[in-house]
């Protein structure tokens, strides 16, 4: 790993156990971890203004590389000074690189598989080849044929003037056996000396670069994967590929990645973020993380709460919440549950008010927004074990940090 703090700085402020609590230095601002990241796909939150979002208490959001170089591109967006200026936000920003995206058209995700669609046309776009050199793919946007390489992921990130931006990296299928695996895995690895070599060469000065960990469900291949990424001149370390096929696969496999990895340095979990895996996740040293739950629920009507039994989540838009004159989740300091009953929150989701799904939305990230706040400041007074045992026993966030 490389140590230049113009691009990225991590400082470690407090441990409890493995828990640690840090802040990361950037040159659009500091972002204090443990922390999640509200996902910006398309350049914004969902239904939501940047100053919302900040004022909420977040201090970096994630843009997508593959959807932003499709709509409105790359070229368009540096037009307008990079993602920061043509979105409006002056924060902190994190780019994947694509390569979830792209390899999901090709091997369809995990509930693909689980609910039997493994083997349909893809819905969006569809992949028309797969070599060393990159991806071609035909644009969901307007069908047009596109490719997307170690280098042009890189370009683009370029061109959208991220904080972080992640190497460009092959997403193996959940249904992948150890051979396909283990070549992925590699070429994962060639990549990612690609992607450092175009940035050394063209990128921008102050971007830092986060290499990603892949290996699949096997062991030995994380653990090559993990000394591979951590010898390479990347700034950070982000987790991901097939996890498992349950939540205890899933942290065994997070379990023993982040165990082979340099302990200082930051490292970011792609794709995770229900409530018991965060504090979990938290538990075992990551520091930030990315997820569309929180969003994407309050689309669907759904509310985070301390409900574990539930997957701390209930169906707003159940008949049983019409006549209820409290708040969504007594205690919660976000508008919805201040300001408006859940009564009236299960009448505009109902509808399908666009209320309705903002302040759904801000509740959820105002929930998840608690629960990393309660973490960290359980790390820093030595109560992390505590908390994260209040959390997965029901109590909400504001309760459990007390």
């Amino acid at each position: 790993m490389r140590n230049e703090p113009a691009r990225l700085r991590f400082e470690i402020v407090a441990r409890d156990g493995d828990a640690r609590a840090g802040i990361l230095h950037t040159p659009h601002g500091t972002i204090e971890t443990p922390c999640f990241v509200p996902l910006a796909t398309r350049g914004s939150v969902k239904g939501l203004l940047p100053d919302e979002v900040s004022e909420m208490g977040y201090e970096m959001v994630l843009g997508n590389t593959y959807h932003l170089m499709l709509a409105p591109g790359g070229e368009r967006i540096a037009e307008f000074g990079g993602l920061h200026e043509f979105m409006g936000w002056d924060r902190p920003i994190i780019t994947d690189s694509g390569g979830f995206q792209v390899f999901s058209l090709a091997h369809g995700s995990v509930a693909d598989e689980v609910k039997g669609r493994r083997g349909r046309p893809p819905l969006e776009g569809g992949v028309l080849s797969i070599g060393e050199e990159g991806v071609r793919f035909r644009s969901y946007v307007d069908g047009s044929e596109q490719f997307l390489s170690p280098e042009r992921s890189m370009e683009v990130q370029g061109q959208i003037g991220s904080d972080i931006a992640l190497a460009f990296d092959e997403c193996t299928p959940f249904h992948a056996d150890r051979d396909y695996t283990a070549r992925s895995t590699e070429r994962t690895h060639r990549w990612l000396d690609r992607c450092l070599a175009w940035h050394a060469d063209h990128g921008p000065a102050g971007q830092a670069v986060f290499g990603i960990v892949q290996g699949g469900t096997h062991e030995d291949l994380r653990r090559e994967s993990s000394d591979a990424i951590a010898s390479a001149g990347v700034d950070g370390i982000a987790i991901g590929g097939t996890l498992g096929k349950d939540k205890e696969q899933m942290r065994e496999v997070v379990g023993m990645t982040v165990g082979m990895l340099p302990v200082e340095a930051p490292k970011h979990l792609l794709g995770i973020g229900e409530a018991d895996d965060l504090v979990e996740g938290v538990a075992i040293g990551l520091d930030s993380f990315d997820c569309a739950v929180p969003t994407r629920l309050g689309r669907h009507g759904m509310a985070l709460a301390p409900l574990p039994e539930r997957r701390f989540r209930y169906d707003v838009r159940k008949s049983r919440n019409r006549e209820e004159t409290g708040p969504l989740v007594v205690g919660c300091p976000c508008v919805a549950c201040t300001r408006h009953s859940r009564g009236y929150v299960h009448y505009l989701s109902k509808s399908e008010e666009l209320t309705g799904v903002r302040l759904l939305t801000i509740h959820n990230l105002t929930y998840t927004r608690e629960l990393m706040r309660g973490a960290r400041a359980a790390i820093v007074t030595g109560g992390y074990g505590a908390y994260r045992d209040a959390i997965l026993a029901g109590a909400p966030p504001w309760e459990a940090a007390d």
